[in-house]
């Protein structure tokens, strides 16, 4: 028995859940791990983020009781071991939103109102004490994997001049963009950690997952998070309808929001092209390169928008278009 299972077993058997039925889940691209419980007619989701792996559960400890606290559909803490990095959490079900809109796809429209709702409420909630800031800055440098893992294995160099170039005109376009009063962010706000919970009034029928790297932002970054999507397709109808739903509910001025999100959205989906070259080649999950194109449709319809025509030509001179032998590259 490895020191991970025994401490997982322990931590187990300090709970009402000891003698549960554990069944593995499927993980995500971090290092955490999630197993389903089963015991009686009841279930629960253990949380395994081993500190050794990087991983700190008290981030999400904190911001979900913050979301909880609001109104919102968290799951609850029903137990923990912080230093250990387990956390023994309410079970929301498996009504992801993607799962969801994969049997009823004519739903789209009332489930992304819901969430943009959610947002909408969420933006208007005091802000959360000290949470780390994302900012133009802190945006320029997440997107390093861009050239460390996506050019540098392409290409098998990093020019510095072209990296130097491509943070430059991004830092501009962000700090001329993300002014403003700043909301919550949760950074990770898509139909894989969205979920349907129909039973809930208000609000808290959006369930709301994996939002531990939460930071104070510009309203516009979640939406866009949710809108273009990296692992399932949004009809543009649908993006243009909660843009519009977004902007009538609140007070933004709406050039300057339409420009944030186009700007924060090209921002985004640079770095998860990074981040998915890098889980591909460097972390052994090569299925993650075949989000890719979709992701580049995301950068392509960004650098059409008239307000980013000033960067369009440093990210095409800078960054290679994955095409088909790239992609094949990047898979090997």
């Amino acid at each position: 028995m490895t020191d991970r299972v025994a401490l997982k077993r322990s931590f187990l058997d300090a709970t009402p859940w000891s003698a549960a039925k554990v069944v593995s889940m499927t993980g995500d691209a971090s290092n955490r791990r999630y197993d389903r419980l089963y015991l009686g007619g009841d279930t629960a989701i253990l949380m395994d983020a081993a500190p050794e792996r990087g991983e700190n559960v008290r981030p999400f400890i904190r911001i979900g009781e913050h979301l909880r606290t609001q109104g919102f559909s968290a799951p609850e803490i029903l137990a923990r071991d912080v230093e250990n990095g387990f956390l023994l959490l309410e079970d929301l079900g498996d009504d992801r939103f993607k799962e969801v809109l994969e049997d009823a796809p004519h739903r789209e429209k009332e489930l992304y109102r819901d969430a943009t709702d959610a947002l909408i409420a969420l933006h208007q909630c005091p802000l959360l004490p000290d949470l780390p800031a994302y900012g133009p800055q802190k945006m320029v440098e997440v997107c390093e994997p861009v050239f460390t893992s996506y050019c540098l294995h392409l290409t098998g160099d990093v020019s510095t001049e072209h990296q130097t170039r491509f943070n430059t005109a991004l830092f501009e376009l962000l700090t001329q963009c993300t002014g403003g009063p700043e909301v919550l962010v949760e950074r990770d706000f898509h139909a894989e950690n969205l979920l349907w919970l129909p039973n809930r009034d208000g609000v808290a029928r959006v369930g709301m997952l994996d939002y531990q790297d939460a930071a104070s932002g510009h309203p516009s970054y979640d939406l866009v998070s949710m809108l273009q999507d990296a692992r399932r397709d949004v009809s543009e109808e649908v993006e243009t309808a909660m843009i519009a739903h977004y902007i009538d509910k609140t007070s933004v001025d709406p050039t300057a929001f339409t420009t944030a999100y186009w700007a924060l959205g090209l921002q985004r989906n640079l770095r998860i092209v990074g981040v998915f070259a890098r889980l591909a080649t460097q972390m052994g999950k090569p299925h993650y390169v075949d989000f890719i194109p979709r992701v580049w449709a995301h950068i392509e319809r960004a650098l059409l928008r008239p307000e980013l025509a000033k960067i369009e030509p440093i990210i095409r001179e800078t960054v290679p278009t994955p095409t088909t032998e790239n992609l094949r590259k990047l898979k090997a």
